[in-house]
């Protein structure tokens, strides 16, 4: 196990060791302390380690007093706080409302070891112990909680965590930019509260003159109370996320304003690369000795190649956390970090994946979206390939085949989601199916459809139910003429908005055909911030303003799911009941084509 010097102080004996009296940055996770490039906590530490801060992490403090915020002492400049990888009412409930009976980003996996609103709760000590100290909070979970939000699980909207936190910077994203520059700035003196014109960053204000030119956003108030105001709120903060014409959003939460700046110019590769290289273990802190955090399992072999999706699936965080644009490492980097992978304890020759959000989403979508980021009121992908996408594959395959001919590399893995429209839009899509057939895939390549439906997927922005049947045949097709025996796993959801009963029977229909059987399905989860939540919550459309169906009752989403897994003998009920209101009785009996018996 790594020396506990390797990795940034976690206590005040750690702090000694250094030789530190006090730390600059106090960073406190919901998560485990894992030293990885995988984990926001480890990025950003180290990017501040490296402008040569003294940064000590508090990993899963227990909330319940200021013990463990206290131990370390107060932090000379800021403290940072993040609920984790995962919104923490993500981690800790299913999509029924049930207590999760495992956390990946925990020892072993077990449960309870982050409070529910984990930045609340982490902030709520902060401030009991230190009322003054400069506070920042990060994270997926403040990033998609900028401003007024709906919230599953309290079946509410809720105020910007900002306002709820009684943090006094939101920094949205990723965080790297950011940091540096309201560390510059509260290094030279300058009063947190005055730190206002920073890009992915949100601040608070009693003053409405204090802001200028920003849209202003319908009030916290009317957008709770009004299905359709909350859908034009959300529509017309969507179309304020561009880094070159996007404006600042302004929204009264009642005793505060919350101003939201535009979304930061993505990193330059070279900014990139220098994040990648900074020097993590890669490894768990010492004093989880002998435990497992299983979020690392995948992770530890894997490489990070690229940020940013210019996908934009309606159900998915990530266009409106890491951006549209596209943000790819080096060729050297990525080719440098696997070789130091391969040094690594336990290694046994598989790198796990080389990729990000949408493994084949090397290279940016267009010249103009490098230049001045996404369109406006377009998109890349849907509901067709934009006729400007440049779509290709030579520098990921290039990456691909150098990486496996270095000495100690077995195979290398594609376990990243792939865009299968993007690959069959690509000139050098099947030469790119050909080789990852040939060289990349364990026995099974997994996709995710998410449904076959076209409804459903016009709702998810996601491609026509075409792209997925030709993608099959053709994955069925390459792997016939290698002489591979491989298999596909699809991915699909239920309960997603647009999916009636019809629609699920037709996804059923097409898994039978298919000759599979999912052993996982699932259920849409709506998470904060995201397009589909909104339109579950609205049951509008916000772009259109026209009517969606949403499956909310129980019963409704039960036969949906049962239908998506007809062959299990628990769901005969579930499954019969639904066809017999689809007036399906056909699917019932002895034939070929029926579902149940």
């Amino acid at each position: 196990m790594k020396d506990t010097n390797v990795f940034l102080p976690t206590t005040r004996h750690e702090m000694d060791e250094r030789g530190w009296d006090a730390l600059d940055f106090l960073c406190i996770t919901g998560d485990a302390y894992v030293d990885h490039p995988s984990f926001g906590t480890a990025i950003v530490s180290r990017v501040m380690e490296s402008l040569g801060y003294r940064v000590g992490v508090l990993a899963q403090p227990d909330w319940k007093s200021i013990d463990d915020f206290s131990r370390m002492g107060r932090p000379r400049l800021a403290v940072l706080v993040t609920a984790g990888n995962l919104d923490s009412m993500l981690s800790n409930y299913s999509t029924q409302h049930k207590k999760r009976k495992r956390d990946v980003y925990s020892p072993n996996g077990e449960p309870g070891r982050r409070p529910d609103r984990a930045t609340i709760a982490y902030c709520n000590r902060v401030r009991e112990l230190w009322k003054d100290v400069p506070l920042v909070i990060g994270g997926i979970e403040a990033s998609l909680r900028r401003l007024a939000h709906y919230d599953y699980w309290s079946d509410q909207v809720r105020r910007s965590l900002l306002v709820d936190s009684r943090a006094d910077l939101l920094v949205y994203g990723m965080a790297e930019q950011q940091m540096e520059t309201i560390a510059r700035r509260l290094e030279a003196g300058e009063n947190v509260g005055t730190i206002w014109d920073i890009s992915g960053t949100c601040w608070k204000t009693h003053n409405v003159n204090d802001v200028e030119d920003a849209v202003e956003l319908p009030s916290f108030e009317q957008v709770k109370s009004e299905k359709i105001i909350f859908a034009r709120a959300f529509r017309m903060a969507y179309e304020e996320q561009n880094f070159t014409t996007g404006r600042a959003l302004l929204q009264d939460q009642g005793a505060w304003f919350v101003v939201c700046n535009p979304p930061p110019h993505p990193l330059t590769q070279t900014q990139l690369d220098r994040i990648y290289a900074l020097p993590y273990t890669r490894e768990a802190h010492p004093t989880y000795r002998g435990v497992e955090i299983p979020a690392t399992e995948e992770v530890r072999f894997s490489v990070t190649s690229h940020r940013g999706c210019f996908g934009e699936c309606a159900f998915c965080a990530i266009s409106s956390h890491q951006g549209r644009s596209i943000q790819a490492r080096s060729a050297r980097s990525i080719v440098e970090e696997t070789r130091a992978l391969t040094n690594l304890r336990d290694f046994k020759g598989y790198i796990h994946d080389i990729g990000g959000p949408s493994a084949n989403f090397r290279t940016p979508a267009c010249k103009k979206s490098t230049e001045e980021g996404a369109c406006e009121k377009k998109s890349c992908m849907y509901p067709k390939p934009c006729k400007n996408l440049t779509a290709s594959h030579a520098e990921y395959l290039s990456i691909l085949r150098t990486v496996r001919e270095i000495p100690g590399v077995k195979k290398v893995f594609v376990r990243s989601g792939l865009r299968y429209d993007y690959l069959l839009h690509a000139p050098d899509g099947e030469k790119f199916l050909e080789e990852l057939c040939l060289h990349h895939v364990s026995g099974q390549l997994k996709i995710a459809p998410e449904h076959i439906s076209d409804t459903v997927l016009s709702c998810m922005r996601k491609p026509t139910s075409a792209s997925t049947r030709i993608f099959i045949e053709k994955y069925q097709e390459t792997n016939r003429r290698l002489g591979k025996k491989q298999f596909l796993v699809p991915y699909f959801m239920s309960g997603h908005p647009g999916s009636g009963l019809r629609e699920a029977l037709e996804l059923a229909e097409f898994i039978r055909d298919l000759g599979i059987r999912p052993e996982q399905v699932q259920d849409f989860t709506p998470t904060p911030g995201t397009l589909s939540t909104c339109i579950y919550h609205t049951e509008l459309d916000p772009f259109t303003g026209e009517r969606v169906h949403v499956p909310k009752g129980e019963r409704e989403k039960a036969m949906q799911r049962a239908l998506l897994q007809y062959w299990m003998p628990q769901n005969r009920k579930l499954v019969r009941e639904a066809l017999l209101t689809l007036g399906r009785k056909d699917l019932i009996g002895r034939g070929r084509k029926c579902l149940i018996a």
